[in-house]
């Protein structure tokens, strides 16, 4: 089972994940159809399905063309508002493509219908993968547009965070340095926070993504993972897990990132009208 990682639009990701041996492919949020068709005739792969983790029309906008495109292409979702939907599904049902096994997780909160997907291949060692939208990022969680604290909390420690601990998360954003800028805000001590924000900054300079991550690296830097940390619990001013999290997610929702210092030189050059402020 092979991922590509597929940056579009401002900073979304979608996803092909290839069956290799018999060259099949499953399609994550794509919601821009001509380049995955693209690259999917570059592949040389066969499109068997789409999985849609929510409705909003920066993961879910590409269904119709590809349906139209494709016959009798599957599209999978668990909200009436995903276009093109032909098979509706729900919590803990499992899907199978070939030797791909996906189990879909239904994480209500950032939309009322959004749904997970964690695939794992059949006889092979390699680590599984989870497909988590706007629910879980690297190094954050997604707003709260249609749902509470309480069913996030349960997303983040119930249904995600009891995966296995070497799951490969896929997120549907690159948001990872605003994340990570938010949790060295919380959690300034933590070493681990620094590391990946310097690591995250180097692989933005050098155009690269920053999935996956794994479940076990995110529960040592994801501030929405570490509810239990006195460092956290003291940043929101609260101990009980839901309210710790309602807290965080509010001053994330406000967070200002830090404005990057301008050096002396470019200021200078700026007051002479050798550079368009």
């Amino acid at each position: 089972m092979k991922v590509k990682v597929i940056s579009i639009l401002e900073d979304n990701y979608m996803y092909l994940v290839i069956q290799e041996e018999t060259r099949e492919a499953i399609a994550v949020d794509p919601a821009v159809p001509h380049r995955l068709l693209e690259i999917v005739r570059r592949e040389g792969v066969s499109l068997q399905a789409v999985l849609t983790t929510h409705h909003h029309w920066d993961h879910a906008r590409g269904n119709e063309n590809l349906a139209k495109e494709i016959p009798g292409l599957k599209v999978y979702g668990g909200d009436d508002r995903i276009g093109a939907l032909t098979d509706k599904v729900s919590h803990a049902q499992e899907l199978k493509f070939g030797t791909i096994n996906v189990r879909c997780l239904f994480t209500p909160c950032h939309t009322s219908g959004h749904m997970c997907y964690f695939m794992w291949e059949d006889d092979c060692t390699d680590a599984p993968a989870v497909f988590t939208g706007d629910t879980l990022f690297v190094g954050g969680c997604g707003r709260f547009f249609e749902g509470t604290a309480e069913q996030m909390h349960k997303n983040l420690t119930e249904v995600l965070g009891c995966l296995p601990k070497d799951t490969k998360i896929f997120c549907g954003h690159e948001y990872t340095i605003k994340n990570l800028k938010f949790a060295l805000k919380v959690e300034p001590h933590n070493e681990k926070v620094r590391e990946m924000l310097c690591w995250a900054r180097a692989r933005d300079d050098d155009d690269k993504p920053t999935v996956p991550s794994t479940l076990e690296e995110e529960f040592e830097y994801n501030p929405f993972l570490r509810l239990s940390e006195e460092s956290v619990q003291k940043f929101t001013g609260k101990t009980d897990p839901i309210e710790v999290l309602r807290v965080l997610r509010k001053e994330k929702d406000n967070f200002k990132k830090p404005k990057e210092r301008v050096p002396p030189h470019a200021l200078l050059a700026l007051e002479w009208g050798l550079l368009r402020p």
